[in-house]
């Protein structure tokens, strides 16, 4: 670093303190605007107006509660990441900030907000966080604490020259990365509308699942989970990648022999999610390992459809559409098993089916190659924003 001077945040504040205690009896629909840590974003403001909150003047009063104003900085105390930061902008009301939230107005002679902004954007920032952050299973930062933490002071020209660099170049890098997460938004949708078009355009006889194959689905029942035992595979083990171990609880024996009576899962079956947000999204059997389901519809293998095929299109929209319009249940919704076994699948002879098979995987390959490109170039827009704020901070740039 350059011959910089450092100084404590509050020894470049102007007002520095908390903002007020605020409890859910206080609040109201509508009023004097509550700033809370959830609106506080890593250099930005979310505003999530959607979810906004709101005290009464006359509760204003009574609390004696800080008015917070556009030009602020308000930190929040809490993760995550503790000591993130923002600049309030003009909300168009009067607003106030809740208490784990730190106001910061700076010293306009020392220091510019949004040289404050990006520095708390940098790895040095953080370092400087985790030394004051206390506390074990829930960070967090005192506000006393906070106030310890250095900021680099530059003479305030050279201060102005670095931040017309950095947002120059940030708005380059968020151009940038628009694209990038356009391009890879896009790379999927074009695999998706593909595999739409596939079943939309085929004029083939359409017969219920339990025609083609045997449906079943796990046990209900909550087993007492062991230590290390048989793996017991839920909704929540089916991703839209496919089938994951990740995470899975185990049960004993006796209990998967029990449960395997009911679904023998084998190689190559489907097993599909029949409860919560993720119903309807199904994987095949791609692993050797024993284990038992729960909550979860098999549909075993079988010579009269290949399954790549019937995987394929249990994925698409068309059967997504049929789960939802045969969910029933009110908090957790849920697809019954009669629902399932009456599932209508559209049935091409085999060797279509294969045709299909072939040209979707290939597809997929090519899609998933741009989405990995995409998806590099996002990560690297993020690590050239890192290095740029590391240059800005140790006078190099």
């Amino acid at each position: 670093m350059k011959n910089w001077g450092r100084k404590k945040i509050v020894d470049i504040s102007t007002v520095f303190e908390d903002g007020d205690w605020i409890e859910s009896k206080d609040q109201s629909a509508e009023g004097i605007r509550l700033i809370q840590t959830g609106n506080v974003g890593n250099g930005i403001f979310k505003d999530r107006g959607e979810k906004a909150r709101y005290i009464l003047e006359d509760t204003f009063k009574r609390l004696r509660c800080t008015e917070i104003f556009e030009g602020d900085c308000l930190i929040s105390r809490l993760p995550d990441p503790v000591g993130r930061a923002c600049i309030l902008p003009d909300t168009g009301e009067k607003m106030i900030t809740a208490v784990d939230c730190t106001i910061i107005r700076f010293d306009q002679k020392q220091l510019i907000s949004n040289w404050f902004l990006y520095y708390s954007l940098s790895n040095e920032y953080q370092n400087e966080i985790q030394k004051q952050v206390t506390g074990a299973t829930r960070q967090r930062i005192s506000r006393k604490n906070l106030g310890l933490v250095f900021v680099p002071l530059p003479p305030l020209p050279e201060q102005q020259r670095i931040v017309s660099i950095l947002d120059q170049a940030f708005a380059s890098i968020a151009n940038a990365k628009a694209n990038a997460e356009q391009n890879h938004k896009n790379a999927k949708e074009l695999f998706e509308s593909y595999l739409q078009g596939v079943f939309e355009n085929g004029k083939w006889e359409t017969k219920k699942l339990n025609e083609i194959t045997e449906v079943k689905d796990g046990t209900h029942d909550s087993p007492k989970y062991i230590k290390e035992g048989i793996p017991f595979v839920t909704q929540k083990n089916i991703k839209p990648d496919g089938l994951s171990f990740d995470d899975t609880k185990f049960i004993t024996d006796k209990d998967h022999e029990k449960f395997y009576k009911r679904s023998n899962v084998t190689y190559g079956d489907i097993l599909i999610s029949m409860i919560g947000a993720n119903r309807g999204m199904a994987a095949i059997v791609d692993d050797k390992r024993v284990f038992s389901i729960k909550n979860v519809g098999l549909i075993k293998s079988s010579d009269n459809i290949n399954m790549n095929y019937l995987l394929y299109y249990l994925k698409s929209s068309i059967a997504m559409k049929y789960v939802l319009y045969m969910s029933n249940g009110g908090a957790q919704e849920f697809v019954g098993l009669t629902a399932l076994r009456s599932f209508p699948i559209p049935l091409p002879p085999l060797n279509v089916q294969q045709t299909i098979v072939r040209k979707l995987d290939a597809l997929r390959a090519e899609t998933q190659k741009l989405e990995a490109v995409y998806q590099k170039k996002i990560i690297d827009l993020e690590e050239l924003k890192k290095s740029i704020l590391q240059k800005a901070f140790s006078g190099a740039l």
